[in-house]
């Protein structure tokens, strides 16, 4: 189901019987959108019966702002996450991937979540290791995802190199491809250096578990090119967890073939949750 709230695109996918109130509320990364969601993870926990949802942000998708993308900051994305919560029957459990992940943490700053889920996310201390770490390991990925940033083509080997790391079938390769879009510049920067997520603001917001802990669940994926193993230590270090390293996938969790490594532990996280 496609909803527009307010010129937001929100893909939802609901379950015939539903275990819990709370529903999920799944945000996208760079070059990305709801659709990426959509392929495996709406579907799967629908039918594990749990509400859905998955918003494509603003210049994303086919949501507002596609004119003046390079303009858009992070806040605006921030902004269009509160939008679609506030909208929800019940507040959402969230989860990023990558810059959505990023996003995540910055809605937190000054909102409450049940819980939060950050998948390959962009750490709080911004794209700066992550981008240092790709000029010398692969900077022709790097060079290529700049291209794509400024709206230029890219190949489908640069594509396949940057989200999986198992097979993956050229006519699904070709059609993610075309879904895939450029990027905001300014959100890079904001992401690079100029809008860092507080990290104790973001756990004043988020409710703790029985052991004192917040309720964040980090994963990254052992053959992430884009943010590494070392950046979702880094990530869960800052906010006093421990980081979950999924084996044998790369950084596009939702659309590899064993998407359910992520999918799996991450609904294990929710049942513990909502139960």
């Amino acid at each position: 189901m496609t909803a527009s709230l307010s010129e937001l695109e929100v893909l939802s996918r609901l379950p015939e019987t539903a275990v819990s109130s709370t529903p999920l509320l799944f945000v996208h990364g760079a070059f990305a959108g709801a659709w990426c969601w959509d392929e495996h993870f709406l579907p799967y926990f629908a039918q594990a019966g749990h509400a859905a949802h998955a918003v494509s942000l603003s210049g994303h998708g086919l949501s507002r702002g596609r004119d003046r993308l390079d303009h858009l900051a992070i806040a605006d994305y921030v902004r269009d996450l509160h939008e679609v919560v506030r909208q929800l029957p019940a507040p959402p459990l969230l989860i990023g991937h990558s810059m959505g992940g990023y996003v995540v943490q910055k809605y937190l700053e000054a909102h409450t979540a049940p819980g939060a889920a950050l998948l390959c996310s962009v750490p709080p201390q911004g794209l700066m290791s992550a981008t240092l770490g790709m000029l010398f390991s692969r900077p022709t990925l790097l060079l290529e995802l700049n291209r794509l940033m400024s709206g230029g083509g890219t190949s489908l080997q640069t594509l396949q190199e940057a989200l999986f790391a198992q097979p993956i079938e050229v006519g699904q390769l070709q059609r993610f491809y075309r879904l895939c879009q450029s990027e905001s510049q300014r959100a890079i920067w904001d992401m690079s250096l100029f809008d860092l997520p507080r990290v104790g603001r973001v756990l004043q917001h988020l409710p703790r578990d029985s052991h004192g802990r917040p309720r964040l669940l980090v994963l990254g994926a052992e053959f992430d090119h884009l943010m590494p193993p070392t950046t979702a230590r880094m990530t869960a270090r800052s906010y006093g967890v421990t980081a979950e390293i999924l084996p044998g996938i790369g950084h596009g969790v939702m659309l590899e073939r064993d998407w359910r490594r992520a999918a799996d532990r991450l609904l294990d996280w929710i049942e513990e949750l909502t139960e």
